[in-house]
């Protein structure tokens, strides 16, 4: 790339508790494989090479948007230093608003095109779809948490798109805390020795628990685990567990959870709903390049 990240992109990154290092080298691999070792043949052929122009991203259609530092980045690091943000992260906008404007050379900006796009579009199609899921369940005390079900080498930025969207986050890796699930209790007998073994060999370590049955959830209870996933409950069954469990752990309600059930699920008390669609469904926001006359 032509040029390195100003020490304003940088600090605009990690305010958004993103890894400087790790944004970078995804966007140099975007770039990579747009060019693959070669050049923009199109641009290349038909712009001179000191023309430069004005490029405004707009919106196409209402969303919240994430994503802008990322833009900031994928610009400078083609040479595109001159730019203003009009809009920042978690903004709420209509269509036909100008995001940022950037000048400078008129390749520049057509290669920065698609890379930028493709982060802006799908990092904000999962804040606009963890607004609304947000926006569900207002007025109640439950969060609504995303999972690992995520593009793979894109979880920390999908992550910080939820974030932004005021959705809550889970783990960030198998390491960081425990998920026992059925497949772990089927290979080591009993929800209780599954757990055990767990709590043996980590004993600091967070550990949740998935039960699909109020009799799993009874045995359980006594082992005092951090958190306990309702897998597949009703709002019938998930009201009885709450009730059950009197605020001794926390529980979190998964499978089966629409935007049209959200806040029926939310009233049973729960403190969390896992929703795996915030990554790995959530449509792109449409937004747009409009490059503007030659200066």
């Amino acid at each position: 790339m032509k040029a390195a990240v100003t020490a304003q992109t940088k600090a605009d990154l990690q305010i958004h508790g993103l890894d400087v290092d790790a944004v970078i080298s995804q966007i140099i691999r975007a770039y990579e494989e747009d060019l693959q070792g070669g050049e923009d043949a199109t641009s290349v052929a038909t712009i001179s090479p000191d023309q430069e122009s004005i490029g405004e991203f707009r919106t196409r259609s209402a969303g919240v948007i994430a994503g802008i530092p990322i833009v900031q980045a994928a610009l400078e690091m083609v040479g595109v230093r001159h730019y203003e943000v009009n809009i920042h992260c978690a903004h709420r906008v209509e269509a036909g608003e100008v995001l940022i404007r950037a000048k400078g050379n008129t390749r520049a900006l057509l290669l920065a095109e698609r890379t930028a796009l493709n982060f802006l579009g799908h990092l904000s199609g999962i804040a606009t779809l963890t607004r609304r899921w947000v926006d569900e369940v207002n007025g109640f005390e439950t969060k609504i948490r995303d999972t690992r079900k995520t593009t793979p080498g894109l979880r920390e930025l999908e992550k910080y798109a939820v974030r932004i969207g005021g959705g809550t986050n889970h783990r960030m890796s198998l390491s960081e805390s425990a998920l026992i699930k059925d497949n772990h209790i089927s290979a080591s007998g009993r929800i209780g020795s599954a757990f055990m073994k767990v709590r043996d060999r980590y004993p600091d370590l967070e550990i949740e628990v998935e039960v699909d049955t109020l009799d799993q959830l009874h045995e359980i209870l006594d082992f005092n685990p951090d958190l306990i996933l309702l897998d597949n409950m009703s709002v019938v069954e998930c009201r009885k567990a709450v009730e059950l469990v009197a605020k001794r752990c926390q529980l979190e309600a998964s499978g089966g959870l629409t935007l049209t059930n959200a806040k029926d699920y939310a009233a049973t008390g729960v403190d969390y709903l896992a929703v795996g669609a915030l990554t790995h469904s959530a449509p792109v926001l449409d937004i747009g390049l409009d490059l503007k006359a030659e200066i």
